[in-house]
């Protein structure tokens, strides 16, 4: 037994639950009995008339999905293909459960509509799959609730589990599953229209996207020719500073030679004038 399974759950499976035909093979191990028992349970649970109060289903799949995962931690777990019917029938009293819970039956019948019941019976007394049947059975309930409150009529009550199982869909429920797929039409024709709209949306968001890409685009060549445009007029303007340069040097060296020649030529004339002209007395 997995830990923190409930004590009415644990009271049920000590007492037997269901009788012995519920797998005999010695390759069975006990929490995989003990699911099975439980998970029968449960699907004779989902399938009677419950009230509004009743706690235990949901208790009773909390302690199936913990016992669930300890037989999949199990070095002697079943098969995968067993493994997947059980995760199948967990998860769908678990999404029938959460579908219980909301507000309007239009919820309810769409989310009932999305769950996927087991394929194959849990014991070898069934001939069509518990999971199967509750699932016809909620679905009826929820197309019925969905009509009283659209025409305001008197929806009777679901046919009981085992007449259920015997019969099938009657023509109310024919009904019911016509009208149910008239309003999943129509759920899904205003999905469509939401759809269209955001497919317009995304392709004028496209076309904005791909407009400023293009004056990016634009922008970054213009950015890229006046670069290039800057670096050209560094470069002449660095050629000509050379030669300017150079040019000074070459004038600075001529004017002080022509300054060294002209100093010489005065201190020589002075020398020959003093020679010249002697000093008078």
């Amino acid at each position: 037994m997995a830990a923190g399974v409930p004590s009415s759950a644990h009271s049920w499976l000590n007492r037997g639950g269901i009788d012995g035909s519920v797998g005999t093979a010695m390759a069975v191990s006990r929490l995989e009995l003990n699911l099975v028992r439980l998970l029968c349970r449960c699907e004779a649970l989902a399938a009677e008339k419950r009230d509004p109060s009743e706690w235990r289903l949901e208790k009773y799949v909390a302690a199936l999905e913990e016992m669930l995962q300890a037989l999949k931690e199990q070095s002697s777990k079943p098969a995968p293909e067993m493994l997947n019917e059980y995760s199948r029938k967990v998860d769908f009293l678990k999404g029938m459960l959460e579908a219980e819970k909301l507000s309007s039956s239009s919820e309810k019948a769409l989310a009932n509509q999305f769950l996927a019941p087991g394929r194959t019976p849990t014991t070898t007394k069934e001939r069509v799959p518990a999971t199967k049947t509750v699932h016809l059975q909620t679905r009826a309930r929820y197309t019925g609730e969905m009509r009283s409150e659209l025409l305001g009529t008197v929806h009777l009550s679901p046919l009981p589990y085992a007449l259920c199982t015997h019969r099938g869909l009657g023509a109310d429920e024919k009904q019911s599953a016509a009208e149910l797929d008239a309003v999943l039409q129509h759920h899904h024709n205003v999905q469509e229209k939401l759809a269209e709209e955001m497919l317009s949306l995304a392709r004028s968001l496209k076309n904005n996207t791909l407009a400023a890409q293009n004056v990016i685009k634009q922008d970054n060549q213009t950015l890229s020719h006046s670069l290039k445009m800057a670096d050209q007029n560094f470069e002449k303007l660095k050629t000509e500073s050379e030669r300017l340069e150079q040019h000074a040097k070459k004038s600075v060296n001529w004017l002080l030679w022509i300054v060294l020649i002209f100093v010489c030529f005065i201190f020589i004339s002075m020398i020959l004038f003093i020679r010249i002209f002697p000093k008078l007395k």
